[in-house]
């Protein structure tokens, strides 16, 4: 085997799924990219992809030398840049993997600044709310809200989010403001569906104490669940960056916050044991940046007197 470009096009090809979309992220032709594949796999004895007709995928020892070879390139490309003196100058790739959510509201602010600050980088962000394996995809940072629970990640706390019991006032006019948790009962609610479970996300408040409404309104997308509270369907409870803007603007209200749950942390998390590269450098600082900012100033809670109580058991 003769220098690195056959780990870098088995790698290439192994994070993206296929040879096209390997070349065009390197730049050269598939046909390319599958002969030094090849040659890689003779040189080692090994078959490290299984091969269809429009993708591959890695074969158990693949696995095992992608995870490996990560790290090797990471590192390769941290020695370089030391190497030419551009570390003040970050460039290529960050790939990035951020909850939908806060991805878009808080992330992609960050993002396109830092585009406007070193334009040699490039942004391959993936929104998701499940969890992906960083090594295996290829991600430099993922962004993650509430306890960690992968050991093996290096991980920076930059942040909290906060769930907030929230409603509409035409709702609260109807049907009254609860003044205590038992005043729930009495309540429509809107659920969150989780997407990696199927099941309801309960609603949670200080002192551990939880409640799972079995009836009420369902949305698999937390957007949807603060339209809906807008609109006047039920009370939500929601990441408090979600629900900012209707809070200042008197669309919705805040209910209940003395039982606000603790805070969610917010961490950066990166795989262990490798060399941080500039472009991830540069976010982790604008992420303490943004730690550092003063919060914005807290809606003042609207105090509705209650004409009338429902039932929605």
């Amino acid at each position: 085997m003769h220098g690195l470009q056959p780990l870098l096009a088995f790698s290439e090809t192994a994070k993206h799924g296929g040879f096209a979309a390997a070349a065009r992220e390197l730049g050269t032709a598939p046909s390319t990219l599958a002969k030094a594949v090849a040659r890689l796999e003779a040189s080692l004895g090994l078959r490290l992809f299984h091969r269809t007709t429009r993708q591959v995928s890695l074969s158990a020892d693949g696995e095992r030398l992608f995870r490996r070879c990560q790290r090797v390139l990471a590192e390769l490309e941290e020695l370089q840049t030391e190497a030419a003196g551009t570390r003040a100058a970050p460039a290529g790739t960050l790939r990035i993997d951020m909850p939908l959510a806060y991805g878009r509201m808080v992330m992609l602010p960050l993002l396109a600044q830092l585009l406007r600050q070193h334009p040699q980088m490039r942004i391959d962000a993936r929104l998701s709310d499940g969890y992906v394996d960083l090594v295996k995809d290829g991600i430099d940072v993922a962004i993650r809200v509430g306890e960690l629970q992968d050991s093996s990640l290096a991980a920076r706390r930059f942040g909290s989010q906060q769930l907030v019991l929230v409603g509409a006032p035409e709702y609260l006019q109807r049907h009254g403001t609860p003044h205590v948790l038992a005043d729930l009962v009495a309540h429509r609610t809107i659920l969150f569906r989780m997407p990696t479970s199927g099941r309801d996300r309960p609603l949670q408040f200080g002192r551990g104490v939880t409640l799972h409404p079995e009836e009420g309104l369902r949305f698999n997308d937390g957007e949807a669940i603060v339209q809906a509270a807008v609109l006047g369907l039920g009370l939500a409870q929601v990441p408090d960056c979600m629900a900012a803007a209707d809070l200042s603007a008197g669309r919705l209200v805040e209910l209940l916050p003395r039982h606000r749950p603790p805070a969610m942390p917010i961490h950066a998390v990166m795989p262990a044991n490798r060399l941080v590269p500039p472009r991830v450098r540069v976010l982790l600082d604008a992420l303490q940046t943004l730690a550092d900012a003063p919060p914005p100033p807290a809606a003042k809670p609207v105090r509705r007197t209650p004409r009338r109580r429902t039932s929605h058991r």
